[in-house]
């Protein structure tokens, strides 16, 4: 698909990947901005881009959001396992707005939909692990409703002619993220200069991807993934401990705390503690991880400086 002068709509789109997809998107076609603003900034929507304040978990937002003259839909909104302390209402939430958005697209007659999915699909899996892994067995709520996402698009996909993407991230990284390991690490510093305590035993290992790389990812495989449904790993050739991370935090902070651990062998219920997916299925489509996990890691916690400090 052709990515220039296109009618486009990108939800979640004041979040972190969906604020720079959005950016890029805008340069060449005509973008909308579906939102409700609970994780994402409205400052964060670019200049001459459509805001609609949307909640996507209900249909009538999605009517006014998912309109006819729309070439193709990219889907980002989602809760994390941050979100909420009920996994039934995290669960059902995510499943409902993908449904909501398919559901709407099929009244109006649009048949293109892109959705960023997740590595945890697969669980604890071998590694490098290919899209074709199976079986897949998430060990997390939010790794279960992406599945379910992913099942209901391949319906909509191989029965209903919704031409799609599903993109399954490594960690992706950048400016405005909250909530993860490296703005934690951050503002832990940042309270105590002296001490950083670290989830788990700090060797949990896993692909970092800087989010302006993954939207160059995104773009790039939506143009030239014909399939009637196209999975696709997203992330780099290499890994980075936890304990690596507090390190480049540190040391881009220039201080030298002591490490205090939480202890086990992964930070939280569900965590993965090892990560690393193949992309070489990306890398025949032409795209290549432009960046090392360490320099995405880097590259993002300066970034989260500039914002945080």
């Amino acid at each position: 698909m052709n990515l220039s002068g296109k009618s486009v709509l990108v939800t979640g789109g004041a979040g972190l990947i969906g604020s720079h997809l959005a950016a890029e998107l805008a340069a060449d076609n005509d973008v909308r901005v579906a939102d409700d603003l609970s994780k994402g900034d409205r400052d964060r929507v670019p200049d001459g881009v459509e805001f609609v304040e949307a909640d996507v978990t209900d249909p009538d937002d999605v009517a006014d959001a998912v309109t006819g003259d729309l070439d193709v839909v990219f889907h980002l909104a989602a809760y994390t396992d941050t979100n909420f302390e009920d996994d039934r209402t995290l669960f059902e939430e995510n499943t409902e707005m993908t449904y909501n958005v398919l559901e709407r697209m099929a009244e109006v007659g649009v048949d293109r939909f892109a959705f960023t999915s997740s590595s945890t699909v697969y669980g604890e899996a071998p590694r490098p692990t290919p899209e074709d892994y199976a079986p897949l067995e998430p060990i997390s709520i939010y790794g279960s409703s992406k599945l379910a996402d992913e099942a209901l698009i391949s319906t909509y996909a191989k029965s209903y002619g919704v031409q799609s993407w599903v993109f399954r991230f490594a960690n992706i990284v950048g400016p405005y993220q909250r909530g993860n390991v490296i703005p934690d690490f951050i503002q832990k510093l940042q309270a105590d200069p002296d001490t950083l305590e670290i989830l788990g035993d700090g060797r949990q290992e896993k692909s970092y991807l800087h989010v302006e790389d993954c939207v160059d990812a995104i773009t790039h495989v939506v143009e030239h993934g014909d399939r009637d449904l196209n999975t696709y790993n997203l992330g780099s050739r290499t890994t980075t401990s936890v304990i690596r991370i507090a390190d480049i935090v540190a040391d881009e902070l220039d201080l030298d705390p002591d490490y205090e651990f939480t202890g086990g062998d992964r930070g939280w219920t569900g965590d993965v503690p090892k990560m690393r997916l193949s992309v070489e299925k990306l890398s025949a489509l032409s795209w290549e991880p432009p960046n090392s996990s360490d320099d995405a890691v880097r590259r993002a916690t300066r970034d989260l400086i500039d914002e945080l400090v």
